[in-house]
């Protein structure tokens, strides 16, 4: 099969990794950004440079917008040196963007009159940034003539691709149940490090703990370096985990899904949004905990692995591991976690143990929140576990759910410790009011 010719919108973080490796593979790649600086470095590479979308889209047989907000994608579509007044008949567009999917359809139908196929496929690292060495899969709606013409396209910058369906709007679920997961551990996790700071519990050995139990995730295990070095994670900007939370309350409104612990980590990550800069790093929702109760969860001398940490010149391990599900990550980065050596004093130890069973019991019960918002919107439950599995939300309970015993009574385990007479917790505080009720 010939090799598609690609407009590429948004030369961002996620876009420059993903026009390099279509340029790797020999594919003819034009760019538009609207700052022609960030396109520099692709350019470098090859690509082509377009003063507009218009003209980006122009000659293409698969156009791309990887933009950060809705009416990024409306006006680079639609605007009036839009994408859509370049492209040919026949051509197809698709969206990267985690988005409003009120807009996408409403793009797709002005593509519909000018013969355009339309597709909205949002992306989720399968590992923290995985985009960079193409470890990320897609999340597919929309015309499936489009897809069946692009999916080579697609699996040559990412590691697998789901079909959702032919409505537009199901794979932006999709994605923003799968953030959720993520977010809730985020909030979780940074307020169960400042217990174990104020309590005595070393932060590094927390860390070892629980990626060696049933509450480890991604967040856990290669997230948590960026709560540690204090960078916050520079790979993604805290505007788009306010909108994607956001994005994720208004879903379930729709759809009349409770939602009652997403409420709760939306809230907090609104709370963020309001504080700090939009531009701000994403993991700086942690900040607010920290600020809380005047104390950092910093790691002396501590480096994330990561070019996305401290350590910006930081160039990720060639050697990989790969789990049973086919799912890779980079060294230093394990299959599986030795458990440390206990803590000597006993009730730091039941403290240690008890917040690990509770993060892995929240990862359960929004994990089930996460599943009513897609069978609200008709998915599968084989297809809710194909997508969470191969998605940045995933975690020990998610990949075990035959095998992960839940258990509601350590809702009163945690209670009992009264960690709010010497911790704010404003997140776990609501957690816990809402689940002994």
């Amino acid at each position: 099969m010939t090799k598609q010719k690609v407009g590429y919108i948004g030369t961002g973080a996620m876009g420059k990794q993903n026009i390099y490796k279509l340029l790797k593979d020999g594919y003819e790649v034009q760019v538009y950004d609207k700052y022609p600086e960030a396109a520099k470095p692709v350019i470098e590479k090859g690509a082509i440079w377009k003063d507009s979308p218009k003209e980006a889209a122009q000659g293409m047989d698969l156009v791309i917008t990887n933009l950060p907000l809705p009416h990024h994608v409306l006006e680079n579509m639609l605007g009036e040196t839009g994408a859509a007044e370049g492209m040919r008949p026949g051509a197809t567009w698709m969206d990267f963007s985690t988005t409003d999917y009120h807009n996408t359809q409403h793009i797709a139908g002005e593509a519909a009159k000018k013969g355009i196929f339309s597709l909205e496929s949002p992306v989720s690292n399968l590992s923290h940034m995985g985009v960079d060495f193409c470890n990320v899969s897609y999340y597919v709606s929309g015309d499936r003539k489009g897809y069946d013409l692009s999916k080579e396209t697609l699996d040559a910058i990412g590691k697998i691709s789901f079909f959702v369906s032919n409505t537009i709007g199901e794979a932006q679920t999709v994605k923003l149940l799968t953030n959720i997961l993520f977010y809730a551990q985020m909030v979780t996790l940074g307020e169960v490090y400042m217990i174990c700071k104020i309590y005595g519990i070393p932060l590094l050995w927390m860390w070892d703990y629980i990626r060696a139990s049933q509450g480890n995730s991604v967040v856990t295990e290669q997230v948590s370096p960026f709560i540690f070095d204090g960078s916050y994670d520079y790979s993604c900007s805290l505007e788009i985990t306010v909108k994607d939370t956001d994005l994720t309350v208004k879903l379930a409104d729709e759809l009349n899904v409770p939602l009652p612990l997403g409420r709760i980590v939306e809230e907090r990550y609104r709370e963020a949004g309001q504080k700090y800069d939009a531009h701000d790093n994403h993991v700086k929702v942690t900040k607010l905990i920290e600020e809380d109760n005047n104390l950092d969860l910093r790691l002396p001398d501590f480096t994330a692995p990561s070019p996305y940490g401290l350590d910006r010149s930081y160039i990720h391990s060639e050697e990989r591991v790969t789990d049973s599900f086919g799912r890779i990550k980079p060294l230093p980065y394990q299959l599986e976690y030795a458990t440390p050596e206990p803590l000597q004093d006993e009730k730091l130890m039941d403290i240690a143990k008890s917040l690990t069973d509770f993060t892995a019991y929240i990862n359960y019960l929004i994990l089930g929140e996460a599943n009513d918002l897609g069978k609200g919107m008709g998915l599968t439950d084989e297809l809710l576990v194909d997508v969470i599995r191969w998605s940045v939300g995933t975690c020990w309970v998610s990949d075990n759910l035959d095998t992960y015993q839940p258990n509601p009574e350590i809702v009163e385990k945690i209670k009992s410790f009264d960690f709010g007479s010497k911790v704010k917790l404003p997140v776990l505080t609501k957690f816990l009011a809402h689940l002994s009720r």
